[in-house]
């Protein structure tokens, strides 16, 4: 320190003693800041090493800009720990990294060489790698003694570890399945904590993403939850689009706030992004269920105004996350079908069962793509699997699609299902005949199989949403068998079933159900001269129904007999001319397919809902989201 003083007097020129204090001090800033940068190692906290430093003249030190005073001074003034720059690499480097055997690397502890403050921690970093698939060895390792010694010395020279090392430290430590009460652990946790806010925004992505696990299962909830408020807080520091892709997908989940941040800086640099970043943020959303609008309309925009090329898995990811969110984008299904159709033939059975459940879902068909898939199954009539045939006959029911060669793909699944039906989950056997009775396809074996007493007793008593939605298709099935299979005998489900339960009556009423309630109260003046909220014994709840005589003046409904109400009600038989209609049906609560039209045995029944192009005579329509529905009253 005296030869420092002593050479700061000797470049100080004579001047008033303010002005040389001034100086004096810039300069002793300088010089502090150069001997930090070049010094070959690091002293231990609270104290500097200094080496010599060649003299420059004391214009061109004090006009740089990084020697002013304010900014020189206030790094130290922290007391905080001056790092040096990174030494060569050394013959030691050489032998950690290309170790391959846990017993290399512990041998280096013997061998004589010079180990610097990371060599230690590069150390356990690579015995991390070199075990990560020898689970049964890290037992081992705990009780050698050399790797005890390797990590005192880790835990001594701890502070004198880059920053990069550390992190990366960290993470290998969780990955031994250190104890949580090891000491050298959560030393190395403390370490971690302090040095937090001087971290790189890399740093703190890095740690979170590979030890976010770790964390919360070894109970080091407090530095996983300051990890997170540091990222979310630093958020403005992400310059690269794949980083803010992988913090969505492995971070974003454990911190709502943070998903946000990264959300909008996801939405900032989307115009950057290539089709595979496009696609994993999509595939995040979507397993995560977020349905954020904006970022989704961006993406959606440079999905179809981009040109760039889509490969098979981007196409097929791209269609499971806009179904699975239920986004509606017809410009970009447009695409997706078009790139799709040439890669068919490469297809797995898997992959176009997945493919047609993403189009279903989004209620959105394209003619050439659902032939090709047909073409596909028929191409493999003998290697397809039943489950995989199950889910693209349920999307064709979802969107009422009925192939060209209708007879030949019908044969095709009876015949799979003539030995397998029985064999499939009693939830997915329910689901297969609700299906071809959407078709017209249901043959009279299937609809035995799931209206047996033995299949719908475990829906009947099941209080599950599942279970519930399951035993709505089968008051759909059982509607079927009685109105459109009239050679079936039977079984059928019992009369206590067909009562509709409390939970389909006691809905909560959308404003445009009450509104539509409340005008035909006004028209009606009074609800004597109609019905509202009708349960029938087929499995829907109609909103409203009237009854007109042949000079279509209202009738009291509930005075005359109306067997498809559940339970069947009135006594006295229509008059001659009589007509029932529905005014409107926008019940909610509704399942997500099949709206039925409304069939001619049922005279109370006549009217026939129809929601788009009008369906063959008993046809079920596709109706999850039907926004209008008319009606056309039939003379009984």
């Amino acid at each position: 320190m005296k030869g420092l003083w002593d050479h700061l007097l000797a470049v100080v020129p004579a001047c008033a003693p303010p002005v040389m204090a001034a100086r004096l001090v810039k300069r002793c800033a300088c010089l502090l800041r150069e001997a930090s940068l070049v010094a070959p190692a690091v002293a231990p906290v609270g104290r500097l090493r200094f080496t010599q430093v060649t003299p420059r003249t004391l214009t061109s030190s004090a006009t740089s800009p990084s020697s002013h005073f304010p900014g020189s001074l206030s790094g130290l003034s922290e007391k905080e720990q001056v790092f040096t720059t990174r030494p060569e690499q050394q013959e030691v480097d050489q032998l950690i990294q290309k170790a391959t055997r846990p017993e290399e690397l512990l041998e280096l502890l013997d061998g004589g060489h010079c180990l610097q403050e990371n060599h230690a921690a590069l150390m356990l970093i690579q015995l991390s790698r070199l075990l990560s698939d020898k689970p049964e060895y890290k037992a081992l390792l705990m009780q050698d003694a050399r790797f005890q010694r390797l990590l005192q010395l880790v835990d001594g020279q701890i502070a004198s570890v880059w920053h990069g090392p550390l992190v990366r430290l960290l993470r290998s430590l969780y990955a031994l399945a250190l104890p949580a009460a090891c000491k050298e652990l959560q030393s190395v946790e403390q370490e971690v904590r302090w040095r937090m806010r001087r971290l790189k925004y890399k740093h703190l992505a890095f740690l979170a993403e590979s030890s976010a696990t770790y964390m919360q299962e070894r109970g080091s909830q407090e530095l996983l939850a300051e990890l997170l408020v540091h990222l979310e807080r630093r958020w403005a520091e992400i310059e690269d689009g794949r980083m803010v892709v992988a913090m969505m997908a492995k971070t974003g989940p454990l911190s709502e706030p943070l998903m946000n941040r990264l959300e909008d800086k996801c939405l900032e640099l989307v115009e950057q992004f290539g089709p595979d970043e496009l696609r994993k943020v999509l595939v995040t959303l979507a397993t995560q269920n977020r349905r954020c609008v904006p970022l989704l309309r961006a993406i959606s925009y440079h999905l179809v105004q981009k040109p760039f090329p889509l490969t098979k898995g981007i196409l097929l990811d791209l269609a499971y996350a806009y179904g699975k969110l239920g986004f509606q984008q017809p410009q970009v299904f447009q695409r997706l079908a078009a790139d799709l159709l040439p890669h068919t033939p490469r297809l797995t059975s898997g992959e176009v069962a997945r493919c047609a459940k993403s189009f279903a879902l989004l209620k959105w068909l394209s003619g050439p793509l659902f032939e090709a898939f047909v073409q596909h199954v028929l191409d493999r009539a003998q290697t397809i699997p039943v489950p995989h045939l199950c889910n693209v006959l349920l999307a064709f029911a979802h969107l009422n699609f009925h192939p060209e060669r209708e007879d030949q793909f019908f044969s095709l699944v009876h015949e799979k299902l003539g030995s397998a039906l029985m064999g499939l989950h009693p939830a997915l056997q329910v689901d297969v005949v609700w299906a071809l009775c959407v078709l017209q396809q249901v043959q009279e074996a299937e609809l035995q199989a799931v209206l047996h007493p033995d299949l719908h007793t475990r829906f009947l008593e099941g209080g599950s949403p599942k279970d519930q939605s399951t035993f709505q298709k089968l008051l759909h099935i059982n509607a079927s068998a009685q109105l459109e299979h009239p050679e079936y005998t039977g079984p059928h489900l019992p009369a206590s079933a067909l009562v509709p339960r409390l939970s389909a009556l006691d809905r909560k009423v959308t404003p445009l159900q009450k509104e539509l309630q409340d005008t035909l109260k006004g028209l009606l003046e009074g609800s004597s001269r109609g019905s509202f909220m009708v349960p029938t014994q087929y499995g829907w709840v109609l909103d409203a129904e009237v009854l007109l005589d042949s000079e279509s003046q209202f009738l009291p409904p509930r005075d005359f007999v109306a067997p498809h109400l559940a339970p069947p009600s009135g006594s006295q038989p229509l008059p001659p001319g009589a007509k029932s209609s529905v005014p409107l049906a926008l019940q909610a609560g509704l399942p997500a397919v099949g709206v039925p039209q409304l069939w001619q045995p049922e005279p109370r029944l006549a009217g026939a809902l129809r929601a788009g192009p009008a369906p063959r005579a008993g046809r079920w329509l596709p109706g999850g989201g039907r926004p209008v529905l008319r009606v056309a009253g039939t003379q009984v």
